[in-house]
């Protein structure tokens, strides 16, 4: 169970957006408090939403043997939902591609999170760390493999503070980083700036397309049998 729930809160954590908002707030005029509090934001908005997953599974009884077939329609519906929204990521790259191509294109305005780093402060990185981390649909596979598990208090409370720890991963990480050796992080996530906003799609397609098909081979498997 464990190991299926870190598989999943890892392909969660896949966020080349966290890291290059990470590095923006790193860069600003106070970059302690205002990554910390990223990071709090994100923290406080996966613990939340773990822990309202959690009980809502459990409440729901899908821990309970009785309950096979809903709990392998839910990690199927999870997988169709990880898969459309891979297509709806798809379909939009390519409509903004073609929208570049015409020599009307209305010019690209800047998105909401755009706008809340453009003047960094601790409060709006707080803000940011809550909305980039709204639950994904891997993160909530992750939570339901532990939900859906009989398994004791303790082992449930550890398998939620590992997906927890892996699913923000990407701004925890940098920030315990840059306390350590500031410089060498700031230009770490400098030098990948480029790189991660080349092949950030192709990321988050790649880790919604692995969560998509292993849940949805896993429920419609659990539903076939």
């Amino acid at each position: 169970m464990l190991e299926q729930a870190a598989g999943f809160a890892l392909l969660a954590a896949v966020s080349p957006t966290a890291l290059l908002v990470m590095a923006i707030f790193l860069g600003s005029a106070n970059p302690r408090r205002t990554a910390f509090m990223y990071v709090t934001g994100a923290v406080v908005m996966t613990v939340v939403m773990a822990v309202a997953v959690l009980f809502i599974l459990r409440g729901f009884g899908l821990n309970e043997p009785r309950q096979r077939d809903p709990r392998y329609g839910l990690r199927f519906a999870l997988g169709l939902l990880a898969l459309l929204g891979c297509g709806f990521l798809v379909w939009r790259a390519r409509r903004a591609q073609t929208a570049e191509k015409t020599a009307d294109a209305p010019a690209k305005r800047p998105n909401f999170i755009m706008r809340m780093t453009a003047d960094p402060s601790p409060w709006t990185a707080f803000v940011v760390g809550l909305l980039l981390f709204a639950p994904s649909a891997t993160f909530i596979a992750a939570v339901q493999v532990v939900a859906t598990a009989n398994a004791a208090v303790k082992v449930t409370v550890l398998a939620v503070l590992v997906v927890v720890v892996i699913t923000a991963l990407s701004v925890w990480a940098p920030l315990l980083a840059y306390l350590a050796a500031p410089d060498a992080t700031t230009r770490t996530l400098r030098s990948a700036n480029d790189w991660l906003r080349t092949h950030s799609r192709r990321l988050v397609l790649g880790a919604l397309a692995i969560g998509g098909v292993a849940l949805s081979v896993n429920g419609a498997l659990g539903l076939w049998h």
